[in-house]
């Protein structure tokens, strides 16, 4: 299943809760991440990846809800500046790897 569906919970940042696993969730990041850009942090056992890609700043963060919901987190900062669009975009890519 999985839905799909995200919205934004400020000017910079996109979320949404997902039935898909968490390790499934990661690995998409992960891989989503080194495909858009270079990944500078990644901390699995936090649920947190930090990476850049095109002049942007994006971090990523997974969070278990409970043993089937995970949420998925998506900020993106452009020269300090918002950049919402990314945000959405990586977030939409990591839902659809993500098995």
């Amino acid at each position: 299943m999985g839905a799909l569906g995200g919205y934004a919970v400020s000017k910079d940042t996109i979320q949404g809760e997902t039935d898909k696993s968490y390790d499934s969730l990661w690995g998409a990041a992960l891989m989503v991440g080194r495909i858009r850009g270079q990944i500078k942090y990644e901390e699995p056992t936090r649920g947190y990846i930090e990476l850049e890609a095109e002049s942007s700043r994006i971090y990523i963060r997974l969070i278990r809800l409970t043993a089937t919901a995970t949420r998925l987190r998506v900020s993106a900062r452009k020269y300090h500046l918002p950049n919402l669009g990314l945000a959405q975009d990586i977030f939409v890519k990591i839902m659809e790897q993500a098995r």
